[in-house]
């Protein structure tokens, strides 16, 4: 995860860490809990950055643009 910020590396790991226990992707607001924020509008702003990176973060509310079924 090279040229992410802290927070931004603890938004992926939480992302994953949420789906791996639930089964589906995190809210804006799930995430901002997990990793100590106040507002959500600040995770979306780190994702909106990740994406540009190249890391996109799925949340829920948010279409991918992968196949349901098969994830492609």
């Amino acid at each position: 995860m090279t040229g992410l910020t802290v927070q931004q590396i603890q938004i992926a790991r939480s992302a994953r860490a949420y789906v791996a226990e639930y089964g589906e992707a995190p809210s804006m607001r799930d995430l901002a809990a997990a990793v100590g924020l106040s507002s959500a509008s600040t995770v979306a702003y780190h994702l909106r950055r990740m994406r540009e990176k190249g890391l996109p973060v799925e949340t829920r509310g948010r279409p991918s643009g992968r196949c349901p079924h098969c994830g492609r």
